[in-house]
């Protein structure tokens, strides 16, 4: 078995970020969770309330022989806009937030590098406010919550919302992307 590698990031709805992450080659789990945020092991609703602090994030265990920390997170940069602050799309509030949250001194530094690049760049109208902060501590979301685009491909939101981020990963991506 190969060593994996963990990268944690939000942007916006977990459901969405965590469907677009699924179809790479070489993402052996992607978890839904929260982290960022003040408050021991909230829950769904306390998150939502956007009092704890928490942004809904996921985590992504990668094999680092089939993508880089880079690949990581140039996929996170395509499937959300990182210049939007505290908001995805309809989803508003700082748990929507833009987020890399690193493991170690070498994820942080890539990941500054990264989100400077993208403003040196000028390809947004705004700047990006994308976070980038150490990982304290990761909680997992509710069962209902993990694989939800996975279960439930035709609900409203996933159709509009994560169905458009899974086919952009699957077109831009699409050396990575799982046969």
């Amino acid at each position: 078995m190969t060593d994996t590698e963990t990268a944690t990031v939000g942007g916006g709805c977990f459901w969405c970020v965590e469907a677009a992450f699924k179809e790479l080659d070489g993402v052996e789990s992607v978890t839904s969770g929260y982290a960022g945020g003040h408050a021991d092991d909230p829950s769904y609703r306390e998150v939502c309330s956007g009092n704890t602090g928490h942004a809904e994030v996921v985590q992504v265990e990668y094999d680092p022989q089939a993508l880089s920390y880079e690949d990581i997170l140039e996929i996170f940069f395509t499937v959300h806009d990182p210049t939007q602050l505290d908001r995805q799309g309809p989803d508003i509030g700082s748990q929507y937030r833009s987020v890399v949250l690193t493991h170690d001194d070498e994820q942080r530094r890539l990941a500054e590098e990264y989100v400077a690049a993208l403003d040196e760049e000028g390809g947004y109208d705004d700047a990006v406010v994308t976070e980038v902060e150490r990982l304290e501590t990761f909680y997992r979301a509710g069962e209902k919550h993990q694989n939800y685009f996975e279960r439930n491909p035709a609900d409203a939101y996933c159709t509009m919302h994560a169905q458009p981020k899974v086919d952009k990963v699957r077109e831009r991506f699409r050396e990575k992307v799982s046969a």
